[in-house]
Protein backbone atom coordinates (compact mmCIF):
# COMPACT_ATOMS: atom_id res chain seq x y z
CA UNK A 1 0.00 0.00 0.00
CA UNK A 2 2.75 2.45 0.91
CA UNK A 3 4.58 1.61 -2.32
CA UNK A 4 1.39 2.34 -4.28
CA UNK A 5 0.97 5.72 -2.57
CA UNK A 6 4.62 6.58 -3.27
CA UNK A 7 4.25 5.78 -6.96
CA UNK A 8 1.08 7.89 -7.24
CA UNK A 9 2.75 10.77 -5.43
CA UNK A 10 5.78 10.56 -7.72
CA UNK A 11 3.54 10.59 -10.78
CA UNK A 12 1.68 13.63 -9.46
CA UNK A 13 4.91 15.46 -8.73
CA UNK A 14 6.29 14.59 -12.17
CA UNK A 15 3.16 15.98 -13.80
CA UNK A 16 3.45 19.20 -11.82
CA UNK A 17 7.13 19.49 -12.71
CA UNK A 18 6.23 19.49 -16.40
CA UNK A 19 3.41 22.03 -15.97
CA UNK A 20 4.29 25.46 -17.27
CA UNK A 21 2.85 28.87 -18.14
CA UNK A 22 2.17 29.97 -21.68
CA UNK A 23 1.90 33.66 -22.58
CA UNK A 24 -1.05 34.20 -24.90
CA UNK A 25 -2.05 37.29 -26.90
CA UNK A 26 -5.79 37.08 -27.64
CA UNK A 27 -7.92 39.25 -29.91
CA UNK A 28 -10.38 41.29 -27.83
CA UNK A 29 -13.48 39.65 -29.35
CA UNK A 30 -12.31 36.26 -28.04
CA UNK A 31 -11.48 37.38 -24.49
CA UNK A 32 -14.66 35.91 -22.96
CA UNK A 33 -14.40 32.44 -24.51
CA UNK A 34 -10.66 32.36 -23.80
CA UNK A 35 -11.20 32.93 -20.08
CA UNK A 36 -13.30 29.79 -19.92
CA UNK A 37 -10.92 27.83 -22.16
CA UNK A 38 -7.92 28.88 -20.06
CA UNK A 39 -9.58 27.64 -16.87
CA UNK A 40 -10.43 24.30 -18.46
CA UNK A 41 -6.96 24.04 -20.00
CA UNK A 42 -5.30 24.44 -16.60
CA UNK A 43 -7.66 21.93 -15.02
CA UNK A 44 -7.13 19.34 -17.77
CA UNK A 45 -3.39 19.74 -18.42
CA UNK A 46 -1.84 21.51 -15.43
CA UNK A 47 -0.49 24.20 -17.78
CA UNK A 48 -1.57 27.79 -17.16
CA UNK A 49 -2.50 30.16 -20.00
CA UNK A 50 -1.57 33.74 -19.06
CA UNK A 51 -3.93 35.74 -21.28
CA UNK A 52 -3.67 39.34 -22.49
CA UNK A 53 -6.43 40.65 -24.76
CA UNK A 54 -6.34 43.59 -27.13
CA UNK A 55 -6.41 44.81 -30.72
CA UNK A 56 -4.91 42.49 -33.31
CA UNK A 57 -2.99 45.28 -35.05
CA UNK A 58 -1.39 46.41 -31.80
CA UNK A 59 -0.39 42.86 -30.96
CA UNK A 60 1.39 42.60 -34.29
CA UNK A 61 3.52 45.65 -33.46
CA UNK A 62 4.23 44.35 -29.94
CA UNK A 63 5.25 40.91 -31.19
CA UNK A 64 7.57 42.46 -33.77
CA UNK A 65 9.11 44.56 -31.00
CA UNK A 66 9.90 41.54 -28.84
CA UNK A 67 6.85 41.15 -26.58
CA UNK A 68 7.10 37.84 -24.67
CA UNK A 69 4.00 36.23 -26.21
CA UNK A 70 4.28 32.56 -27.16
CA UNK A 71 0.87 31.96 -28.75
CA UNK A 72 -1.23 34.44 -30.72
CA UNK A 73 -4.98 34.14 -31.26
CA UNK A 74 -5.67 36.78 -33.90
CA UNK A 75 -8.96 38.30 -35.06
CA UNK A 76 -7.92 37.71 -38.68
CA UNK A 77 -5.82 35.37 -40.81
CA UNK A 78 -3.63 38.00 -42.45
CA UNK A 79 -1.45 39.00 -39.50
CA UNK A 80 -0.59 35.43 -38.40
CA UNK A 81 0.36 34.71 -42.02
CA UNK A 82 2.51 37.84 -42.09
CA UNK A 83 4.22 36.85 -38.83
CA UNK A 84 5.04 33.45 -40.35
CA UNK A 85 6.52 35.04 -43.47
CA UNK A 86 8.57 37.46 -41.37
CA UNK A 87 9.98 34.69 -39.17
CA UNK A 88 8.20 35.76 -35.99
CA UNK A 89 5.93 32.68 -35.97
CA UNK A 90 6.59 29.00 -36.52
CA UNK A 91 5.85 27.97 -40.09
CA UNK A 92 3.08 25.41 -40.41
CA UNK A 93 1.60 26.05 -36.96
CA UNK A 94 -1.20 28.34 -38.11
CA UNK A 95 -4.85 27.25 -38.19
CA UNK A 96 -8.31 28.84 -38.09
CA UNK A 97 -9.82 28.46 -34.62
CA UNK A 98 -13.01 30.45 -35.29
CA UNK A 99 -14.88 32.46 -37.89
CA UNK A 100 -16.28 35.63 -36.36
CA UNK A 101 -19.72 37.10 -36.92
CA UNK A 102 -20.53 40.81 -36.87
CA UNK A 103 -23.57 42.22 -35.04
CA UNK A 104 -25.13 45.69 -34.89
CA UNK A 105 -26.15 46.07 -31.25
CA UNK A 106 -27.83 48.51 -28.90
CA UNK A 107 -28.02 48.15 -25.14
CA UNK A 108 -31.64 49.30 -25.35
CA UNK A 109 -34.49 47.00 -26.46
CA UNK A 110 -36.30 47.80 -29.70
CA UNK A 111 -33.60 50.19 -30.92
CA UNK A 112 -32.07 47.87 -33.53
CA UNK A 113 -34.54 46.05 -35.74
CA UNK A 114 -34.04 42.56 -37.19
CA UNK A 115 -33.14 43.95 -40.64
CA UNK A 116 -30.78 46.73 -39.54
CA UNK A 117 -33.05 49.41 -41.00
CA UNK A 118 -32.07 51.72 -38.14
CA UNK A 119 -28.90 52.47 -40.09
CA UNK A 120 -30.95 53.95 -42.94
CA UNK A 121 -33.47 55.66 -40.67
CA UNK A 122 -30.63 57.53 -38.97
CA UNK A 123 -32.41 57.84 -35.64
CA UNK A 124 -29.20 57.79 -33.57
CA UNK A 125 -26.47 60.25 -32.65
CA UNK A 126 -23.41 57.99 -32.46
CA UNK A 127 -22.33 54.60 -33.74
CA UNK A 128 -19.38 52.77 -32.13
CA UNK A 129 -16.93 50.59 -34.03
CA UNK A 130 -13.41 49.33 -33.50
CA UNK A 131 -10.56 51.05 -35.29
CA UNK A 132 -10.69 49.50 -38.78
CA UNK A 133 -6.93 49.88 -39.19
CA UNK A 134 -6.20 47.79 -36.09
CA UNK A 135 -9.24 45.57 -35.57
CA UNK A 136 -10.72 43.20 -38.19
CA UNK A 137 -14.22 43.65 -36.75
CA UNK A 138 -13.87 47.39 -37.32
CA UNK A 139 -12.82 46.71 -40.90
CA UNK A 140 -15.86 44.43 -41.29
CA UNK A 141 -18.10 47.23 -40.00
CA UNK A 142 -16.74 49.63 -42.63
CA UNK A 143 -17.16 46.97 -45.34
CA UNK A 144 -20.79 46.50 -44.24
CA UNK A 145 -21.60 50.20 -44.38
CA UNK A 146 -19.87 50.47 -47.76
CA UNK A 147 -21.89 47.54 -49.13
CA UNK A 148 -25.07 49.22 -47.90
CA UNK A 149 -24.08 52.55 -49.47
CA UNK A 150 -24.19 54.27 -46.06
CA UNK A 151 -20.55 54.87 -45.19
CA UNK A 152 -20.35 58.54 -46.15
CA UNK A 153 -23.62 59.39 -44.41
CA UNK A 154 -22.80 57.63 -41.13
CA UNK A 155 -19.03 58.21 -40.87
CA UNK A 156 -19.47 61.62 -39.12
CA UNK A 157 -21.29 59.82 -36.31
CA UNK A 158 -18.55 57.28 -35.65
CA UNK A 159 -17.23 56.78 -32.12
CA UNK A 160 -14.03 54.92 -32.83
CA UNK A 161 -12.74 52.45 -30.26
CA UNK A 162 -9.27 50.95 -29.95
CA UNK A 163 -10.67 47.41 -30.14
CA UNK A 164 -13.97 45.52 -30.17
CA UNK A 165 -14.07 45.28 -26.37
CA UNK A 166 -14.00 49.06 -26.09
CA UNK A 167 -16.61 49.39 -28.85
CA UNK A 168 -18.87 47.17 -26.77
CA UNK A 169 -18.25 49.34 -23.69
CA UNK A 170 -19.17 52.51 -25.58
CA UNK A 171 -22.58 51.02 -26.40
CA UNK A 172 -23.10 49.31 -23.03
CA UNK A 173 -22.49 52.58 -21.15
CA UNK A 174 -24.69 54.67 -23.46
CA UNK A 175 -21.85 56.70 -24.98
CA UNK A 176 -23.08 55.42 -28.34
CA UNK A 177 -26.68 54.49 -29.13
CA UNK A 178 -25.56 51.52 -31.16
CA UNK A 179 -22.42 49.92 -32.48
CA UNK A 180 -20.85 47.06 -34.39
CA UNK A 181 -19.64 44.35 -32.03
CA UNK A 182 -18.76 40.66 -32.13
CA UNK A 183 -21.62 38.22 -31.82
CA UNK A 184 -19.73 36.47 -29.01
CA UNK A 185 -20.05 39.61 -26.87
CA UNK A 186 -23.84 39.86 -26.92
CA UNK A 187 -25.14 36.36 -27.62
CA UNK A 188 -24.97 33.32 -25.35
CA UNK A 189 -25.74 29.92 -26.84
CA UNK A 190 -27.71 31.54 -29.67
CA UNK A 191 -29.74 33.91 -27.48
CA UNK A 192 -29.32 37.68 -27.23
CA UNK A 193 -28.30 38.51 -23.67
CA UNK A 194 -29.71 42.06 -23.58
CA UNK A 195 -30.75 45.00 -25.72
CA UNK A 196 -31.54 44.62 -29.42
CA UNK A 197 -29.45 43.40 -32.32
CA UNK A 198 -29.14 42.70 -36.02
CA UNK A 199 -26.87 39.82 -37.05
CA UNK A 200 -25.16 41.29 -40.10
CA UNK A 201 -25.44 39.01 -43.17
CA UNK A 202 -22.06 37.46 -43.90
CA UNK A 203 -22.31 38.55 -47.56
CA UNK A 204 -21.82 42.19 -46.52
CA UNK A 205 -18.24 41.76 -45.25
CA UNK A 206 -15.21 39.59 -45.87
CA UNK A 207 -15.15 36.43 -43.72
CA UNK A 208 -13.53 37.10 -40.35
CA UNK A 209 -11.27 34.05 -40.28
CA UNK A 210 -9.51 34.08 -36.91
CA UNK A 211 -6.18 32.23 -36.92
CA UNK A 212 -4.05 30.95 -34.09
CA UNK A 213 -0.30 30.60 -34.48
CA UNK A 214 2.70 29.46 -32.46
CA UNK A 215 5.13 32.34 -32.06
CA UNK A 216 8.89 31.88 -32.14
CA UNK A 217 9.19 32.53 -28.40
CA UNK A 218 6.95 29.49 -27.84
CA UNK A 219 8.70 27.15 -30.28
CA UNK A 220 10.22 24.94 -27.56
CA UNK A 221 7.48 25.40 -24.95
CA UNK A 222 5.39 22.23 -24.31
CA UNK A 223 2.65 24.39 -22.76
CA UNK A 224 2.35 26.44 -25.97
CA UNK A 225 2.07 23.34 -28.14
CA UNK A 226 -0.43 21.84 -25.69
CA UNK A 227 -2.66 24.93 -25.84
CA UNK A 228 -2.77 24.94 -29.64
CA UNK A 229 -3.68 21.25 -29.63
CA UNK A 230 -6.30 21.88 -26.94
CA UNK A 231 -7.96 24.59 -29.04
CA UNK A 232 -8.51 22.04 -31.80
CA UNK A 233 -10.15 19.46 -29.55
CA UNK A 234 -13.83 18.74 -30.16
CA UNK A 235 -15.10 19.90 -26.71
CA UNK A 236 -13.34 23.25 -27.11
CA UNK A 237 -14.60 23.64 -30.68
CA UNK A 238 -18.15 23.13 -29.44
CA UNK A 239 -17.57 25.69 -26.67
CA UNK A 240 -16.32 28.20 -29.25
CA UNK A 241 -19.39 27.55 -31.40
CA UNK A 242 -21.67 28.18 -28.43
CA UNK A 243 -20.35 31.76 -28.29
CA UNK A 244 -21.68 32.48 -31.78
CA UNK A 245 -18.65 31.68 -33.90
CA UNK A 246 -18.68 29.53 -37.01
CA UNK A 247 -16.08 26.79 -37.32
Amino acid sequence: MYRCISILALAACTGLAHADDVQVAVAANFAGPMQKIAAQFERDTGHKAVVVSGATGKFYAQIKNGAPFEVFLSADDEIPMRLEKEGAAVAGSRFTYAIGRLVLWSAKPETVDAQGAVLRNGNFAHLALANPRLAPYGAAAVQTLTALGLLDAIAPRFVQAENIAQAYQFVATGNAALGFVAMSQVFDDGRLKSGSAWIVPAKLYRPIRQDAVLLEKGRDKPAAAALLKYLQSEPVRMLIKSYGYDL
